[in-house]
């Protein structure tokens, strides 16, 4: 365990210590609270996956938390200038934390008013804690949909893209069609690798960022990226020192073409967990994956177990941001404070 004050029976248990996480637990505090962030890997794990020269959209005052000012010259804050925010964030607050442990389960309440029962591991130790109420924050960024062919797991296939350096003078086949994967595309272009897109649909995403898609159009167009559009990725291989990507139509029929390749990343989005709430009791929807809870207190069916941050959303991974989901944070406290009293 680490942080300062942990205890095995907090007030509130907060699954996820990324910023939506780290302001539950500062407001709980705020509120007189006596909160825990436990997460499976380290403070703000999502943010350290950034590429690693990732410049935010949002603007500052968009990120702030917790009432500290995010006091950074630029409008919009850089990807280290953010982990730096939220771990002061963290610090200034004295959250106490259980980083790299994982909750494996959750127990409701047997009664009103009782306490769940939340079992973690830490390396091999199992762990136990009785918190009063609990605030699921977890995220979906660690959780990426896969495309479940053949190869997907060769060390050479990625679904984190940090930085172009590794890959100079490589060839890198890019699967997949929104920001991410045009992102990574044009900065890998710019730093001397070969680049292949591709992609089941005829262009990429019309959600793609409005200064992003015209670059990459263009680039396409003069053939400095290539795109293999209309294709379907059936494989991941390797014999010897060769690597390739095994394609087919998308439209059906047709051999199978190799695409050689150094490396390939997969970027076709995120699927959110709700195997940890769907366990704990937590009515989830099949289709949309929205779990039950109550907009204005983010409380689900469960009582005393909250749903924040992007998770609220279910699969409609592109509308719950750290910008909007700021406000989760002092209703789930107001809340929990006004049913215990404080």
């Amino acid at each position: 365990m680490s942080g300062p004050s942990v205890r095995a029976e907090p007030d509130l248990l907060v699954v996820g210590a990324g910023p939506t996480g780290i302001a539950i637990g500062a407001e709980a505090k705020r509120r007189g609270l006596d909160p825990l962030l436990v997460d499976r890997g380290p403070l703000t794990a999502a943010i350290q996956d950034y590429p690693a020269h990732l410049r935010f959209f949002t603007t500052r005052d968009r990120l702030e938390i917790a009432d500290v000012p995010f006091t950074v010259p630029e409008d919009k804050p850089s990807r280290r200038q953010a982990l730096v925010y939220y771990r002061s964030v963290a610090e200034r607050w004295g959250l106490p934390l259980a980083l790299h442990e994982e909750v494996t389960a959750v127990v409701p309440p047997g009664e009103p008013g009782g306490r769940f029962e939340v079992t973690t591991r830490h390396r091999a130790e199992a762990r136990r804690y009785r918190p009063r109420a609990i605030a699921v924050a977890s995220g979906y960024f660690g959780n990426p949909k896969r495309l479940g062919v053949p190869g997907e797991d060769l060390p050479w296939v990625g679904d984190r893209y940090r930085d172009p350096y590794r890959h100079f003078g490589e060839r890198v086949a890019i699967v997949g069609a929104g920001n991410t994967a045009a992102e990574a595309a044009l900065d890998l272009w710019r730093n001397d690798v070969r680049v292949t897109l591709v992609h089941r649909g005829h262009e990429v995403k019309g959600s793609v960022k409005y200064w992003l898609k015209p670059d990459f159009d263009n680039r396409v167009a003069e053939g400095s990226i290539a795109a293999r559009y209309g294709s379907c990725v059936t494989a991941f291989r390797e014999e010897g020192a060769e690597r390739w990507l095994e394609l087919v139509p998308a439209a059906g029929g047709g051999e199978p073409e190799r695409l050689p390749c150094d490396a390939a990343y997969v970027f076709i989005g995120y699927r959110p967990d709700m195997s940890l709430l769907s366990a704990a009791g937590v009515t989830v929807d099949p289709e949309t994956l929205v779990p039950a809870h109550d907009p204005e207190t983010g409380e689900s069916n469960v009582p005393g177990l909250y749903v924040a941050g992007t998770l609220q959303a279910g699969a409609a991974t592109d509308r719950i941001f750290i910008e909007n989901s700021r406000e989760h944070a002092p209703k789930i406290a107001a809340h929990l404070a006004a049913r215990l009293g404080r």
